[in-house]
This record gives C-alpha cells, sequence and structure tokens, in this order.
C-alpha cells in the first residue's frame, strides 16, 4: 500500500484519553512522527521534556511566537500551547504523516493553514466519567477541574468540526477505531 502524507489532527476535552489513544497507537504505526509541541507549564509526572512537550519558559514561548514558529498556539488554563510550524512542514513535505494532539481552537486554527488535514475528535462516554477520569490524575485543583469541566462542554459543542469522532470508553475498541481511520487516510489513491 502506498502512503499519502498526511496530518492527523487529535482533539478532545482534558481527561478524554487522546493522549494516552496516542501512545497506544504508535506502536501500529511506527514511520508515524508526533508533533511534540512546546508548553510553558510544568511536566505532569511521567512527561519528559523533548518527548511529551518542549517544556519551555514564556519569554521563549513569546519570542517564537513573535517570530512566527507556531503554526498554531493558544493560552489553555494559564498555560501556553504551541506546535512548532517546522517539523510538520518537514514531515509532510518528506511524504510522512504526522500525528498532532491539540485543543479544539488550535486544531480549527490548523484546518484554515492546512485544510487537508484530518479532524479526529475523541470524547468521553459522559461529562461524569471525564471529570471522574480528571479527578483521578490528581494534578488539577478543585479550580483547574472546575474550568476544564466548563471548557469540555464548549469543545464538545466544536466537535463537528473534525472528519471523525471517537467515544473512547473501552480503550482497545477507540484504539481499533482510532487505527482504521489512520489507514483509511492513509491510502494513495494509485488510479
Amino acid at each position: 500500500m502506498l502512503i499519502k502524507p498526511t496530518l492527523f489532527v487529535i482533539s478532545a476535552p482534558s481527561g478524554a484519553g487522546k493522549s494516552t489513544l496516542i501512545r497506544n497507537i504508535k506502536p501500529l504505526f511506527p514511520d508515524m512522527r508526533y508533533s511534540i509541541s512546546c508548553a510553558t507549564r510544568p511536566p505532569r509526572k511521567g512527561e519528559i521534556d523533548g518527548v511529551s512537550y518542549y517544556f519551555i519558559s514564556e519569554s521563549k514561548f513569546k519570542s517564537m511566537s513573535r517570530a512566527g514558529e507556531f503554526l498554531e498556539w493558544k493560552n489553555v488554563h494559564g498555560n501556553l500551547y504551541g506546535t512548532p510550524r517546522q517539523p510538520v512542514s518537514d514531515v509532510l513535505s518528506a511524504g510522512g504523516r504526522m500525528i498532532m494532539d491539540i485543543d479544539v481552537e488550535g486544531a480549527r486554527e490548523v484546518f484554515m493553514k492546512i485544510p487537508e488535514a484530518v479532524g479526529i475528535f475523541v470524547n468521553a462516554p459522559s461529562l461524569a466519567e471525564l471529570e471522574k477520569r480528571l479527578r483521578k490524575r490528581r494534578s488539577d485543583s478543585e479550580e483547574s477541574i472546575r474550568v476544564r469541566m466548563l471548557n469540555a462542554y464548549h469543545e464538545m459543542r466544536m466537535a463537528d468540526l473534525f472528519t471523525y469522532s471517537i467515544v473512547n470508553d473501552e480503550l482497545n475498541v477507540a484504539v481499533r477505531e482510532l487505527a482504521e481511520i489512520i489507514r483509511k487516510e492513509s491510502e494513495a489513491n494509485t488510479v
């Protein structure tokens, strides 16, 4: 099968499990590159600089933004997140596939700049389950959870921006659905 250059944009409310899905999909597509975002927040338990995110200072982030080095960037829950433009361009120009994990607003910007990008929205089975997952992480304050839940409601209303939607209820099923989408969208038409 011939592979076409494809950018997969994965978005979800905080706690829906998009990072877990992506981590589980990586071994199935070893050639696919992962877009590593920059973040001004401190790493969470288990996150590694240069693997999970590039954890940088706010001043460096703002300098990169002024220089036009981000494909998209946003202030999310008081922290700055951005997708470096160059790695995405490099992978697509070389005919590769890349997967990107960004918030809904960032995805909207990417779709405006790269309309052929494939959008996949991941959701939890319910708002109650989403809140349960956020609490289980034990990394967010009550205020942060409240804000994330409010944002989740608004993000879920924007799910129609995406070509596909996956409910991450059972991880194995969600991984299989995501893999099917990637395979389908990666097939180059050889007419």
